[in-house]
């Protein structure tokens, strides 16, 4: 079987018979291996052949009949750069030397034309334009490769200048590879520490100095050529040569500027409240530990304020989250307003905040700081469009007397908050050890509280309204009691603002309206003189979404026709929100129920409500009518209120009448109902169905 053998085909350009006939028979089966020898005598044929392509090298003679001296070498040259290409000649050695500066693999002077150098240097030329070629691939492939890398590359040399930057790496830089290479790396790599802004080692000197892998400085970055800086990690690595000794460092990195803005964003969603942007719970604790071990160190005091805003929950509930996300950041921002750079607001989490004063000198320092926070907070937000008004109880905890840790300081802190609504909210209260009793008895009576309804403990007591010109009893207040078993008779001051804050109000509410509907309808049908009934409405239950609609449905189960309904509101709660307030009303007013201002005087400062709203009745307070005899500035105040119910056209009640002389006075002065202990004590259901009975023979004015 015969095995064939491709040779090496080398184009021979020589214009020369004779020297054609020496070259062929020198490469014809030599020692060095045979060639496949294909000879033209012009440049013109040599070009035209190696369009074909297939040679594997060039002898070529620059002087031929159609061309000389070094243009022959640049046309050949141009139209096959990737062949390699061997002058021989004439002996005009300088020519042929110029021919290697353009790009020849070599020159043959005219004795080297043997059969021992011709082939080898035919065959060396070959093998060095396969090692070139092999090199040249590799060097794309490794160029394409760390051009396509997420990843920014740069080289050095064993003297710290740069050798290699790859695309990535120019841009992050600002320099293009033709500028930087042979720049001292500091000068293209500008790093700096990010904390301190003071220039970070060079990882060059230390890869090559420990001779391994290290890493870049925590914290690092990198100062763009334009001053642009990018956070940066990775590591720098030496270069060895075969011997293992170090020639240079490669340095790899990348931007984390993305990653660490999304870590510090991350660590601060998880320190700070999403709404108001506030610290949380939990870097409040941090804060007031970092505080009490200062104020331990340098014996000074630190105070905690816990701050509940007041029938936050009913703007919430009516308005939607929306609005009460918006007045929670306007609070945010005036609490913020108002403390000093030193001391750290934080939302707990609903309508809760906690003010850390982590330097004051005495406990009026806090004190101070509280009257300031319920200043700032009685002036009306803006939201949405509308005026909204919010006040605040806050309850204030001093290290180290009321407590040497974070959550006892907060915990004692809440409870002087409870203590601070118990006495009329919109104030303050120091904490003292008698709250702890206090706050047991709380959750015990919330307990209590939570199955009460269950166990059917409520009950209603009733207090006539009188006409105090003719004595007739004009209507009736129904009274919300709770008989509860062990305790005896709880009056609703002590267990209404509890139902409130634990979201009881609204079922007990109900219940007491649809009580007092069905007795009222049971002394109709049992024909006694019988006219209005009236039962107060908390904030918390006018707010509910499903009010209007509950009374509509408690009127139809009684039977009872709405014109024989008075609903009793304070002023605080028709204030809360205007524009819903009205839109309530006027529902309530369409379906027929009269509506009554209660403990009028005591609290919105604007009058102007009184014509903005359906008002039917005007209930005078009872701490106005006691100062009647006693105060002048009390007695004009009631003739006053008399005075303008009548210009509106509403009914005057005087609440509180229990002495003649206060009695005579209202009378004097046109007031057209009153109740009071001098008419009657609030009764229960049999006993004020009695006195009804009695009016149908005498009046209870006498």
């Amino acid at each position: 079987m015969t095995v064939s053998i491709l040779l090496p085909k080398i184009l021979l350009i020589e214009n020369d018979p004779a020297a054609s006939n020496a070259i062929h028979t020198a490469l014809a089966g030599t020692v060095s291996g045979s060639f496949d020898v294909e000879w033209v005598r012009q440049l013109s044929e040599a070009l035209v052949r190696l369009s074909k392509k297939g040679i594997a090298a060039v002898l070529l003679n620059l002087s031929l009949s159609d061309s000389h001296g070094i243009e022959t070498f640049d046309k050949l040259f141009a139209a096959a750069p990737d062949v390699p290409i061997l002058v021989f000649g004439n002996g005009n050695e300088a020519l042929a030397k110029e021919a290697v500066g353009r790009g020849a693999q070599d020159y043959l002077l005219a004795g080297h034309l043997d059969s021992y150098s011709l082939p080898r240097a035919l065959r060396n030329a070959i093998e060095r334009k396969a090692v070139d070629d092999a090199l040249y691939l590799e060097r794309e492939r490794a160029v394409v490769t760390l051009n396509s890398i997420g990843d920014a590359v740069l080289c050095t040399d064993i003297s710290g200048n740069i050798t290699y930057l790859n695309l990535v790496a120019e841009a992050m830089t600002g320099w293009p590879r033709e500028e930087a290479i042979g720049k001292p790396l500091a000068e293209v790599f500008r790093i700096v520490d990010g904390a301190t802004r003071k220039t970070a080692r060079d990882p060059m000197e230390m890869a090559v100095e420990q001779n391994r892998t290290v890493g870049l400085t925590v914290n690092c970055v990198l100062i763009r050529r334009d001053g642009f800086e990018s956070a940066i990690e990775d590591s720098a690595a030496p270069i060895h040569d075969r011997t293992r000794r170090v020639i240079g460092a490669v340095i790899v990195f990348h931007d984390v500027s993305a990653a660490r803005a999304m870590s510090v964003q991350m660590t601060h969603s998880a320190q700070h409240d999403v709404v108001t942007n506030l610290p949380n719970r939990l870097l409040l604790n941090d804060r007031i530990a970092q505080s009490i071990a200062a104020g331990r160190r340098w014996n000074r005091p630190l105070a905690v304020i816990f701050l509940d805003l007041d029938r936050f929950k009913y703007i919430n509930d009516s308005l939607g989250h929306a609005v009460g996300d918006e007045l929670l950041q306007c609070v945010s921002k005036r609490l913020l307003a108002g403390v000093r750079a030193s001391d750290t607001v934080s939302r707990q989490g609903g309508d809760e905040f906690v003010i850390l004063l982590s330097e004051i000198t005495y406990p009026e320092d806090a004190a101070t700081s509280a009257r300031k926070i319920l200043l700032s907070l009685s002036a009306p937000c803006s939201v949405g469009g509308r005026s909204l008004r919010i006040s605040g109880s806050i309850g204030i905890s001093v290290y180290p007397e009321d407590g040497e840790d974070a959550e006892t300081l907060i915990k004692n802190a809440d409870l002087a908050m409870y203590h601070a609504k118990e006495n009329g909210r919109n104030n303050f209260q120091f904490f003292t050890a008698e709250m702890n009793l206090k706050a047991v008895e709380r959750q015990s009576l919330e307990g209590s509280l939570r199955c009460a309804l269950e166990q059917e403990e409520f009950l209603l007591h009733y207090q006539p309204k009188v006409n105090l010109d003719t004595g007739e009893i004009t209507g009736v207040e129904a009274l919300i009691r709770w008989q509860q078993p062990g305790r005896g008779l709880v009056p609703p001051s002590q267990f209404v603002p509890i139902a409130e804050d634990c979201g009881l109000i609204v079922e007990i509410g109900r219940w007491a309206l649809r009580e007092a509907c069905r007795q009222a309808r049971e002394w109709q049908d049992a024909g006694l003189p019988f006219k209005r009934v009236s039962i107060n409405v908390s904030a918390v239950e006018f707010r509910n979404k499903g009010f209007v609609e509950s009374v509509r449905t408690i009127l139809s189960e009684a039977g009872l026709e709405a014109r024989y309904l008075d609903l009793e509101l304070t002023e605080g709660v028709l204030m809360e929100d205007a524009e819903s307030t009205a839109a309530v009303l006027q529902e309530l007013k369409t379906m027929g129920v009269q509506l009554a201002v209660d403990d009028f005087g005591t609290g919105y400062s604007s009058l102007s409500y009184l014509q903005q709203f359906p008002i039917d009745v005007l209930k005078i307070d009872q701490s106005f009518v006691h100062r009647i005899t006693a105060d002048p500035d009390g007695s004009s105040i009631v003739s006053a209120i008399i005075d303008m119910g009548k210009n509106l056209k509403q009914r005057v009640i005087a609440e509180g009448i229990e002495t003649p002389e206060q009695l005579a006075f209202l009378r004097a002065h046109h007031c057209a109902e009153g109740q009071g202990y001098l008419f009657s004590h609030p009764l229960a259901a049999p006993q004020f169905a009695h006195l009804l009975q009695m009016a149908l023979t005498e009046t209870i004015v006498h």
